[in-house]
């Protein structure tokens, strides 16, 4: 949307007030984001223009920004409608332009807005709106309302009798009352600070145990309600289980109604207006504020779970990666058998094979033979198994195999989360369009251990094991907030430009997947890129484009040494000069933390670039293209526990986090079932937020408190363990 001069002071206003940032830095990023920019590109390398933001505070920015821009367009239609039909006043078309949010905007709009036949309509057209004027203007003080109401009986309309004149005329002060923006705001601020969720289970339920139960008799203040169980809920409402609604204050809200209505307490008219009040809330304002109401908390509902699935995404996206070891990926299997797949250092796939060692004796010697051929084939460094059926006892297989040659290989459980997804895809497909859906599992989880970032940017976010309810909750709004999220993970790890995946170079700032694949293209028809400015030849990627990737793109042993880092083309030229004024090479200042030590940053303070983009070139030079993920770890379990059957209540365990939850956290602990460390099993403190305690990906020591093989429920405490992990084995 273009904006005028006007809109866009509006715009500033209206963001600053939001955010509580600064006007220049709402200005600039707004003017960058309408330039094309992309938030990782603003948030690393114009900091100065923009006080330095982070990726948070632009993707708020630009978050505010839509949304405004998304009002304007809806302010322009609604004055526009109003105005056709003759109704727009200068108070009106002032109250509209000033609204800031589109629930203000649609309640001004509601008396104009086309509306389907209703009973106040039917009225109208019986002639009764004089009637409803004169009982609204609440003039009379002697007679009765039917005496009134005389004039307006008309068999021939029908209006046979005083009685139903007075009842269409209440109809259509009824409309009119739940049409007033502010009896509507009254009642939605009522509802919304005092209402109560109330949640009853369905009559064929009653005697039957659901996931639902805990809700079949559920009360809990609208605004206090946390996001997992608004969620849980509305489940069970979409389930038919349960049967939700919202208990309103509703003497307080008619109390508020009638103020409104009644002006004169000597009218002859009151205690028809007083039913008129009750009939406008109950008829008609009450449903359609619960909708509302229904919407907006799960609407908030939304918005909380998919900030925790992004967070969890996040730290998924970011585990530690092993690097460029040779591995042999194993997607374990029973009956099918288990697919081994050799990759080289660059996940490169070498040979695949399937062995049966589970089903049988007989299978055992060749699944052994197999297995050690492929290791002393491609000189395996690790070996990754994947956590789903069977990857416990395939684990052990493998560990057992290799001690009985004497090899004592790093074996690795790897989440499995996604692969069949990835397996299936277009993607996938396209590497290996040989290859059976298995083996390509097989490889994917070997090439996870490798780089997670690399190989989980192929399987889409929603399928990656992290989340809560994620098919719940609004999909555009999750798909948004998740691209972004492995946008700005992928930008601000790097990626080598002459070995990604076209999949993962999609999320590099300003590229895409058209762009992608031209590059991928390009790079298989002319070998390996010598420059990041070699990208300038690749068919459609012009300046623009060029600007926003170049920085996040590496090249190793490149032409120049720079292509390398984090450094941006643009700031080649003030990294040389820095060089020359310490009178060594370019690449002789490259990782010579010494040399940069020496450099004066406030020597190459211009008007452009300030302390903030020289502080990271600084940090760049002193250690180009390092990546900025923690060191690899593996989680070791027991060998000796390999079902929740073998849990003992007591027992101290080292897992895995695989999901933070608002409740708690689920931790892998190798027995195909994840086990809850409920928030108040998290630390010996309080935790408001379990976030505040642990992360997804993070290895941690547990105390198992309860073990249910039957309902496949564990019951873990991270708490006791710290307690009693001195002693415990």
């Amino acid at each position: 949307m273009k904006l005028t001069d006007e809109q866009t002071r509006k715009l500033n206003t209206y963001i600053i007030e939001a955010t509580g940032l600064k006007s220049f830095q709402v200005e600039h990023t707004v003017e960058l984001l309408q330039e094309g920019a992309t938030v990782p590109f603003i948030a690393r390398y114009r900091k100065e223009y923009t006080g330095e933001l982070d990726e948070v505070q632009i993707r708020t920015v630009e978050e505010q920004f839509a949304y405004f821009c998304e009002l304007e367009e809806r302010k322009v239609t609604v004055l526009k409608s109003i105005d056709e039909q003759g109704k727009l006043t200068p108070e009106l078309r002032e109250r509209i332009e000033s609204s800031r949010q589109k629930t203000e905007v649609e309640d001004l709009y509601l008396p104009y807005k086309p509306k389907r036949r209703t009973k106040a309509t039917i009225a109208r057209e019986r002639g009764l709106e004089p009637l409803a004027d004169i009982i609204a203007a609440q003039e009379l003080s002697a007679g009765t309302p039917e005496e009134a109401a005389l004039l307006f009986v008309d068999p021939d309309k029908e209006v046979p009798d005083a009685a139903a004149a007075l009842e269409g005329a209440g109809h259509i002060l009824a409309e009119r009352l739940s049409d007033d923006a502010d009896a509507r705001a009254m009642v939605r601020r009522l509802t919304g600070e005092q209402g109560i969720m109330t949640s009853r289970v369905a009559t064929e339920f009653k005697e039957q145990v659901t996931k639902f139960e805990m809700y079949y008799d559920f009360q809990e203040p609208l605004k206090a309600i946390p996001s997992h169980r608004m969620l849980a809920m509305r489940r069970g409402e979409k389930e038919s289980v349960l049967f939700l609604s919202i208990t309103a204050p509703v003497e307080q809200i008619l109390a508020g109604l009638k103020s409104r209505l009644i002006l004169r307490r000597s009218s002859i008219f009151t205690p028809l207006l007083e039913r008129v009040a009750e009939d406008a809330y109950k008829r008609l304002i009450a449903p359609s504020i619960e909708v509302e109401l229904r919407l907006e908390s799960k609407e908030r509902a939304d918005e909380a779970a998919i900030t925790v699935f992004a967070r969890n995404l996040r730290e998924l996206l970011l585990a530690p990666p092993a690097g460029g070891k040779r591995v042999l990926g194993i997607d374990p299997g029973f009956r099918t058998g288990s697919k081994l797949a050799a990759v080289d250092a660059t996940g490169r796939f070498l040979e695949h094979v399937t062995v049966y060692p589970h089903i049988g004796e007989g299978r055992i010697p060749q699944a052994k033979q197999d297995l050690l051929r492929l290791v002393e084939t491609h000189d395996i460094e690790m070996i990754a198994v994947g956590n789903g059926t069977a990857g416990r006892e395939m684990e052990i297989f493998v560990k057992e195999t290799l001690a009985g040659v004497g090899k004592h290989l790093p074996v690795v459980s790897v989440s499995e989360a996604g692969a069949s997804v990835y397996s299936a895809s277009e993607i996938a497909r396209e590497e290996f369009p040989e290859l059976d859906l298995t083996v390509r599992g097989a490889i994917s989880i070997a090439r996870r251990l490798q780089d997670p970032l690399g190989e989980l940017v192929k399987v889409d976010p929603k399928s990656i094991g992290v989340g809560q309810y994620q098919h719940d909750v609004n999909q555009a709004m999750l798909k948004k907030s998740l691209d972004g999220v492995v946008e700005s993970c992928v930008n601000y790890v790097g990626v080598d430009l002459n070995t990604a995946s076209w999949a993962l170079l999609s999320y590099v700032s300003g590229v895409g997947p058209s762009l992608a694949k031209a590059i991928t293209r390009y790079r298989d028809e002319n070998g390996s890129f010598e420059s990041r400015k070699a990208l300038l030849k690749v068919p459609r990627f012009g300046v623009k484009a060029f600007e926003q990737a170049a920085g996040f793109l590496r090249i190793r042993g490149g032409k120049h040494p720079l292509d390398n880092s984090a450094v941006h083309p643009e700031r080649y030229a003030l990294v040389e000069a820095m060089a020359a004024d310490l009178k060594i090479s370019l690449a002789q200042l490259m990782n010579d933390a010494v040399r940069v030590a020496e450099i004066d940053l406030k020597r190459y303070v211009t008007g452009e670039v300030g302390l903030p983009t020289l502080n990271d070139i600084v940090a760049e030079l002193k250690k180009p293209g390092r990546d900025p993920r923690s060191q690899f770890q593996t989680v070791a379990f027991r060998d000796d526990i390999r079902e929740i059957g073998d849990l003992k209540e007591g027992m101290i365990l080292q897992g895995a986090v695989t999901n933070v939850t608002a409740f708690g956290a689920f931790v892998d602990i190798g027995v195909h079932q994840d086990g809850l460390v409920h928030i108040s099993h998290l630390a010996n403190r309080y935790i408001k937020d379990p976030n505040d305690a642990v992360r997804a990906g993070q290895i941690v020591k547990v105390k198992v408190l309860s073990a249910d093989p039957q309902r496949k429920r564990i019951a873990l405490s991270i708490k006791e363990a710290e307690q009693g992990g001195k002693t415990a084995n």
